[in-house]
């Protein structure tokens, strides 16, 4: 069976069916994908399309991007950055992919013939500061939580934009109120459940990024009764984006996504064997 496109509630999705053919009453596991390349629903499928993997993976645009880019273009992304890279950009896009979500997913339930067991969710990057942020308030219960190079604490993603655009970030009681918001190191305590967590990272993504992806899966590790459910792997030769660019179309994929992918199909496959 062929991936499946279309909207849920307003929002642009790509559905990979289960592995085997057998799609009757299957899992479900919902993507978020990153600002980086691969950057819409259908080259992140392409990126990463855990064909392994015996549930529906349906990969959900981020706002701004793919279909929903102004004019098609990429130009409204380094506007809103310049104007404010947390209020006016990743801010409001990780909330509006939050807040839109639980809408999507009641669409998704009708029309895929999905299960009732509790979902699995996978973000990178920016997406997986949208899935840590789903799970302090999840719409349905969650039963795994795979993160791929995330944005663990939003200011970190902050500093490296404004590093790109040549000019420091003005930080101030607003932005440093929805970087508190948005940082689950500090935030670990509202996550809820405790559902098991991989976190993929990169050997070549950025340090901040990978300190920050350590400090939290020691966090978690703390937090949770059984400290083996959270797991850490580094990907050798994996830098931040998982495909060349411009990342807006399905390409070949990079051997350092290859072995990312590998990753995250055993893993869910173990996990959902254990459901």
């Amino acid at each position: 069976m062929d991936a499946i496109t279309g909207t849920a509630a307003g929002v642009p999705f790509t559905a990979l069916p289960p592995s085997g053919g057998d799609i009757d009453r299957a899992p479900l596991i919902v993507t978020w994908h990153m600002l980086d390349a691969p950057r819409t629903d259908a080259a992140f499928a392409a990126a990463l399309p855990m064909a392994g993997v015996p549930a529906w993976r349906v990969h959900l645009g981020m706002p701004l991007c793919g279909s929903r880019m102004v004019d098609g273009r990429l130009d409204r992304h380094l506007e809103l950055a310049r104007e404010d890279i947390l209020l006016a950009y990743l801010g409001p896009i990780i909330h509006q992919a939050v807040e839109e979500f639980p809408a999507a997913l009641a669409e998704l339930r009708r029309r895929l013939p999905v299960d009732d067991q509790p979902i699995g969710i996978l973000g990178a990057s920016l997406g997986g500061a949208v899935a840590l942020r789903v799970l302090t308030a999840p719409p349905s219960p969650i039963g795994a939580v795979a993160l791929v190079n995330p944005a663990v604490r939003v200011s970190a993603a902050v500093e490296l934009l404004a590093a790109g655009l040549g000019r420091p970030y003005g930080w101030t009681a607003e932005s440093r109120r929805v970087a508190d918001e948005l940082d689950f190191v500090g935030r670990a305590e509202s996550l809820t459940g405790e559902p098991p967590l991989l976190l993929v990272s990169g050997e070549r993504d950025h340090p901040a990024l990978r300190e920050d992806a350590v400090s939290l899966v020691g966090v978690l590790r703390e937090r949770y009764a059984h400290p083996s459910d959270i797991e850490l792997a580094t990907v050798p030769g994996l830098a931040h984006p998982l495909a060349d660019e411009p990342g807006l179309e399905p390409a070949p994929r990079l051997p350092a996504t290859v072995a990312v992918d590998e990753i995250l199909t055993q893993w869910f496959i173990r996990r959902l064997a254990t459901r």
